[in-house]
Order: C-alpha cells, then structure tokens, then sequence
C-alpha cells in the first residue's frame, strides 16, 4: 500500500473527480464510489453499499459538498455493493431535482432498493440521449452490455477524458493501492503466473482472474473492449480494484482483455 495516500480522506483523481471509497484492509475488494463536482453541483458514481454509506457520505462532505447539491446518483449495474445505500443517500440528499441515472434493464431491478413512492427519480440514460450535463459539464454513457450484467453501461467525463468503466478494468486486487502504474515488462507479459522477474506482485493476474470469473463470455468481453478502444480515454476508473492513469497501461490493458480467453460460460463449455 502507498503510505503517502490518505485513505481516510477523499482522494482527487482528476479535475473535479474524487474518489470517496473506503479501504477495506480486511479483504483488500474494494467498491470504488467517485464524485464529480462542478461548480456548486455534484453527480455521485456507483454510490456504494450500505455498510459503506457512513464512510461514503463523511467523505463526499470532506471534499466541502453538501448532499443537497449532488444533482444525480449513476449507478451502472444494479448489484448491492454499488446501489445498497441508494435510499440513504436519497434521504440525505433531499434534493427535490435529484434523478437516479441507470439503463432502462437495471431499473427494474434498481426500484427494490427504494420505496415505491420514490420510483419517479428513476430515470433511463436513453431519455437523456446517453448523456447528462450539469454545470455545462457532460456526463456520456456507453452501453456494455452483459458486461457483467445486461444493463450494464460505463460513464465517460469528457472534460478529464475519464471513463468510469464500472466491473471492467476491475480486480481481485491481493494487494491494492488507488493508482496502479504497470512495469514495462508486464507490457509483453503472457505468464501471468511466473512472473520473469520474480516480483512478490503483480496486479495483471488479479485483473484476469476477476474477468474470467465475473464478465459472462468472451464475446460480451470482447464486445465491450472493441467499443471502449474507440474512447479518448486518459484514466480509467473502476467500480473495483485500482485506478489506471497512464495512457499505455489502458491501451495494453484493453487489447489484453479483448483477446482474454476461458471467460465466464466459455471456461465451461467447448
């Protein structure tokens, strides 16, 4: 871990853009909430679980927002570890503008996480024009479909060229720190198991492992990929596992798992 970084405060990743998590030491899976602020509003990413509200929320206060500022809630797939504190964080909030941003297939399942009479801040990214602007700075959504899930979609902030892409780029990290810079020679890397230079870590096994268990199949991977290398992307922030700020390392990073093999179901069947 990087002893230099702050882990109890919010931590600026880009203009604008915090990470506002909490460092798990127990497990190092880590749920990566991100808030970006532009002049006096806020838009929340993948808010969190509820466990994790108390730390989420003393966080997004430290970067000096006040939750009735936060202007929309992004929630990019609809599992617990990313929406669970949802209607704590609409309570809070009590912002009578505030909408709840996710695809039209993740909202089905979003409304049981919140009471029935609060099911009109639902609202699908495809109203939108798969995009959302606040303070003249816009949000683009691109669809990843069953990457993990069938709504699945990642966010693009223009402005910092920061994609926020959800499960993808995610790990099982065994060792985690926020940024995560590779070595030049994982670039040519294909063992991932032996490691030529006898590193005690490398972040590349834990990325491969977490896509080969949670993304479905190679093609939806590979899908997602194709569609993401076509982004001007300069960091990638996911929703697990660690931040990726160096321009070569998500080039590599997104032919690597474009061309992944034994992923989900295909691991299975021949």
């Amino acid at each position: 871990m990087n002893d230099s970084i702050r882990y109890d405060r919010p931590i600026k990743i880009a203009e604008g853009i915090y990470w506002v998590g909490f460092y798990d030491r127990i497990t190092n899976f880590h749920c990566n909430p991100y808030l970006i602020i532009e002049e006096d509003k806020a838009v929340l990413i993948d808010g969190g679980s509820r466990p994790d509200f108390a730390v989420v929320m003393m966080k997004i206060l430290q970067t000096g927002i006040d939750p009735k500022q936060i202007s929309a809630l992004v929630y990019q797939h609809p599992d617990p570890d990313l929406c669970g504190s949802m209607s704590n964080m609409i309570d809070i909030c009590d912002n009578p503008d505030l909408r709840i941003l996710s695809d039209a297939t993740n909202n089905i399942f979003i409304t049981y996480y919140i009471e029935r009479e609060k099911h009109n801040l639902l609202e699908p990214i495809d109203k939108y024009g798969y995009s959302y602007t606040f303070c003249g700075r816009t949000l683009q959504f691109f669809k990843t479909p069953y990457c993990h899930s069938a709504g699945s979609f990642t966010t693009y902030d223009s402005k910092t060229k920061t994609l926020f892409s959800s499960d993808l780029f995610g790990s099982f990290s065994k060792e985690w720190d926020l940024f995560v810079k590779l070595d030049d020679e994982c670039i040519e890397c294909t063992d991932f198991d032996h490691c030529v230079k006898r590193r005690p870590y490398c972040p590349l096994p834990d990325i491969v492992d977490f896509h080969r268990k949670i993304m479905p199949s190679e093609k939806a991977l590979k899908y997602a990929m194709d569609m993401i290398s076509h982004i001007d992307i300069d960091i990638i922030a996911p929703q697990h596992g660690s931040v990726f700020a160096n321009r070569r390392d998500i080039n590599v990073l997104t032919k690597k798992l474009s061309l992944l093999t034994q992923v989900g179901i295909d691991a299975l069947i021949k």
